[in-house]
Formats: C-alpha cells, structure tokens, sequence
C-alpha cells in the first residue's frame, strides 16, 4: 500500500499580499515544502492553478492542512462542494489548523462526521457573509465619500491659468471648442464637461 503523504494549501487574495503566516503554520504540521501549493488570488472560485494542481496529486488517505476555511475558498456553495470532492471522492483527510472541530483524521464514526459538516456548514456561511458584509461596506463607504466631495479614479486635471481667457475666447466664438480644449491640454469632451461645471458652479 503506498504511504500516505502530507500536503498544505496556501491561498491569499493578491500578490502583494504575504502568505508568511500560513507557511508557518503549515511548516509547525510538518508538511513538506514541496508539498505546498500556493495561490495568489481571490477565493471566489475554484478555478486556481495551484489548487488544481494539488487535486491531481492528491490520493486516497492524504493529509491536506489548511491554516483556516477561508483559505480554501469564500464562497459557502463551493466550498461545501471542494470539501465533499476533497473527502468522499478523493477520500483524503482535511485538517483545519485554526479550528480543531474540521480534522476528518479524529471522529470518524456518524457523530464525529455529523459534527464535522455542521462545522463546516457554519464557518463556510459566515466567511460568506463577512465577505458580503465587508463588500457592502464598501460600496457605504465610497457612497459616503462621493458625498463628501472625495473624487475616485484618475485625478482631475487642473485648468490653465489663462482659462478664463480661454473660456470668453470660446464663448465669442473666437476659437472653437477644439482649440479651447488643447489649449487646456483636455479633451473637447472634457472642456464642454469642466465648463459646464465651472457654470454651476459660479
């Protein structure tokens, strides 16, 4: 019978953050680094190189250690799929180092697996609703700054200081919006866009 080996998956949402924690973490379990997939992006899907890659190498009575649930994914139908695939299917075990409940290695009788997914149902519904309450948050507070007057995107231009020249020139029919607008280095888009803003708001 061929020896069960020892895997762990890293997974951070980008690649500017660090996953130093959790190498940790899995390096105190004794997973081999050559046994450690890491993903750099967002958990909304299964859909990650890494993590794909890791699925085919994985085999019945393997270890898999994780540092939390969140890590494996966000989204609370995947991951009850991916652990079903990860258990029952691939028959590998999970341990979830931040909550000692989700080890499939302990309590494998009814009661043990019962507790397991009602676990694992529960922590897979609140990191979905984090991930729900921390985007809604985030759209209040962008709302809330429009309001304050805060500008998102690219930085607004500032005019000329000859703009006001520029402008009458324009108004009299001196020079066209075209030459207005290069003349303050915008488009023409732009220049019809700042002066009507420039109107209202003197």
């Amino acid at each position: 019978m061929e020896e069960k080996k020892i895997y762990g998956y890293v997974r951070v949402s980008t690649k500017k953050q660090k996953e130093d924690r959790q190498l940790i973490a899995l390096s105190e379990r004794k997973v081999p680094k050559e046994n450690i997939y890491v993903d750099k992006q967002s958990g909304k899907d299964f859909n990650r190189p890494m993590y794909q890659r890791m699925l085919q190498h994985l085999k019945e009575d393997d270890v898999l250690f994780i540092k939390s649930i969140d890590r494996l994914g966000r989204n609370y139908e995947e991951i009850q799929q991916q652990w079903r695939v990860l258990t029952k299917e691939k028959k590998v075990d999970i341990v979830v180092i931040d909550m000692p409940l989700l080890d499939t290695r302990k309590g494998k009788d009814l009661l043990g697996t019962f507790i397991a997914d009602l676990v694992l149902q529960l922590l897979s519904f609140i990191s979905e609703q984090e991930r729900c309450t921390t985007r809604e948050r985030q759209k209040e507070g962008i709302e809330a700054a429009k309001l304050r007057g805060v500008h998102f995107g690219r930085p607004i231009k500032p005019l000329p200081d000859d703009y006001e020249q520029i402008y009458d020139q324009y108004k009299n029919k001196e020079i066209t919006a075209k030459e207005a607008a290069r003349r303050c280095d915008i488009t023409a888009a732009t220049f019809y866009r700042r002066m009507k803003q420039e109107e209202m708001e003197k």
